[in-house]
């Protein structure tokens, strides 16, 4: 029977999926996820772009359940690919892909294998990230790699900037893979996992902003968890607040408290742990509505 099984969410499941739908590829299964309720999606949808092409999409939360092996075993596919899926495959699964299969991954692999890939790189304060397809094993992002494209992160670029670069990229790997792929000579470069990084998912709460932090490590964890992700977050005068975007301040001192808020004449400052600073550009008070900055700036103010 042959032909290609997909599973794929979020926006490089998209890109790479209507990837294969544009260079006319048999896609037999689409397997994808139920949005998050209170998640705000951002990227196109999956499902609907497999129903577009005729294909009524598996929404499942992973491939555990057997009566899905049996559809896939009935197709008996050449190849399968993740784009994108939230859980690990089955390596009994991986098996039923007669000439391989492979995951796109949103990193320079063997750099930011794992969770959030696309948000742990800002944090790290990378200034470049990538999109990688590689051979599937049953341990995550580890297979050889096919190919891979570099993408640009920018001093003040947000996660959501960064993944759209990066979805692009990795449409632009599989159409630049698919012709080596189907004619069985597609490169095979091992990976060498101790020079690269592993990070696990992040939650929420994990924007909390440690103040005793640099200033440039505080940029870059409110970059990483911008909108539409859940954003950083500190304490001002007892009121939570949400912080969307900042930039490096050429404010100074010393002596100065990890955390001191400052209102110059337009905006509001922050003293980091290395005695710089971080302007904030647009937050939002809990329960009141997002700020720019001189909005920040009265709301402020208003709460002295």
């Amino acid at each position: 029977m042959g032909g290609i099984v997909v599973c794929a969410y979020s926006d490089v499941g998209y890109k790479c999926l209507k990837t294969l739908f544009d260079a006319d590829e048999s896609v037999r299964l689409v397997y994808t996820h139920d949005d998050v309720p209170g998640e705000e999606r951002w990227f196109d949808s999956v499902a609907e772009l497999a129903r577009s092409h005729g294909i009524e999409p598996r929404r499942v939360a992973d491939l555990g359940d057997p009566a899905d092996e049996e559809r896939i075993r009935a197709v008996a596919p050449d190849f399968l690919f993740s784009f994108y899926f939230r859980k690990m495959i089955p390596g009994r699964i991986l098996a039923l892909a007669r000439r391989g299969a492979f995951n796109m991954h949103g990193s320079l692999l063997p750099a930011f294998r794992g969770r959030s890939p696309v948000n742990w790189a800002i944090l790290e304060g990378a200034t470049e990230t990538g999109a990688s397809l590689h051979y599937m094993t049953e341990k995550p992002d580890a297979g050889d790699l096919v190919d891979q494209e570099r993408v640009p992160i920018g001093p003040e670029d947000d996660a959501l900037a960064v993944s759209r670069r990066v979805a692009d990229a990795a449409a632009l790997v599989l159409a630049r893979s698919l012709p080596r792929l189907k004619a069985g000579d597609a490169p095979r470069i091992p990976l060498d996992l101790s020079k690269g990084s592993y990070f696990g998912g992040r939650k929420p709460e994990d924007g909390l902003i440690d103040w005793t932090r640099s200033a440039k490590e505080i940029h870059d964890l409110v970059r990483a968890v911008a909108k539409p992700w859940p954003g950083a977050f500190t304490d001002v005068f007892g009121k939570k607040v949400t912080i969307w975007r900042t930039r490096l301040s050429p404010h100074g001192g010393h002596d100065v408290f990890p955390g001191k808020v400052e209102l110059t004449e337009r905006s509001v400052i922050v003293f980091a742990g290395d005695d710089h600073t971080v302007e904030i550009l647009a937050a939002r008070p809990e329960g009141g509505p997002d700020l720019d900055a001189a909005g920040f700036h009265s709301w402020l103010l208003s709460s002295v």
